[in-house]
């Protein structure tokens, strides 16, 4: 009798490993339980989005995780480090591109090699025009910030985020913003990145259909006190295409179960 034994996969390694985590801001007027003994982890490589109504705690989770916040119970590791304040081994991208107005392009991505300090001038520079050319903005190295559209801000954001070549790259609505025809634009740009450096992303939004489109995993939160409700796998291949039937299809599954959920929360969140 012969038995065929199926090939199995290497499990890649954990990133990130959030544990139990809780968080309650407090001040004069109202206190607010902005997460509640959240756990999650991330595998290296992985893009995972975080998905719920405002207030859910999402961007508080990110702003932990990055170390620009603490918790109040539990803990984060990256790469089994305890997390205890920001590192070049995290960088946050936002929603507003945060560019230097006084700086031009190539200066506001070489600001972010300052983080690595072991590089000479005339290696940063190779380092800052390669991340401009991924994003597409090589011919636009020595524009003015004001001349700039905002989806091309926010490539000069995100060339400015990886440059100094982080483990993990940690996205707050940086979409949210913009026209829709310039986040389709990104869309692809950030697959098509996430395919070639395979960076490990964590990426905040409230748009499921978003969330569907770029995310390998979909993870679900309550309305406050933030917790993690549910996890959605989406299977399908990268790069996608943000208006096909199967991502709709994903998309609707994730806007059931948030409705289902929280009926009168379903509103906050767009499909």
């Amino acid at each position: 009798m012969s038995v065929i034994h199926e090939e199995l996969r290497p499990v890649p390694p954990l990133k990130l490993e959030v544990e139990h985590v809780s968080k309650t801001f407090r001040t004069k007027s109202a206190t607010t339980h902005a997460l509640d003994d959240v756990s999650l982890t991330v595998s290296e490589g992985e893009f995972v989005c975080l998905v719920g109504p405002s207030g859910c705690g999402k961007s508080t989770l990110l702003n932990i995780i990055a170390g620009l916040d603490t918790a109040d119970s539990g803990r984060v590791l990256a790469d089994g480090r305890l997390v205890t304040g920001p590192g070049r081994d995290r960088m946050v991208m936002f929603q507003e591109s945060a560019l230097f107005p006084w700086l031009d392009v190539m200066d506001n991505v070489l600001f972010g090699l300052k983080l690595k300090p072991n590089l000479n001038n005339r290696e940063r520079n190779e380092v800052a025009q390669f991340y401009l050319q991924l994003v597409g903005l090589e011919k636009f190295h020595r524009a003015n910030i004001h001349e700039l559209s905002g989806g091309m801000k926010q490539r000069v954001a995100l060339a400015r985020a990886l440059a100094p070549n982080p483990r993990v790259l940690l996205m707050d609505e940086p979409f949210g913003a913009l026209d829709a025809l310039t986040r389709e634009q990104l869309y692809g740009d950030i697959q098509e990145i996430w395919q070639k450096r395979r960076k490990t992303i964590v990426f905040v939004t409230h748009n499921v259909r978003e969330a569907a489109c770029l995310g390998e995993r979909v993870v679900l939160f309550s309305p406050r006190p933030g917790r993690i409700e549910e996890e959605f796998r989406i299977d399908l291949p990268h790069p996608r295409d943000i208006n096909s039937v199967s991502l709709a299809e994903h998309a609707a599954q994730i806007m059931r179960a948030l409705k289902r959920h929280w009926p009168s929360n379903g509103s906050e969140v767009s499909e």
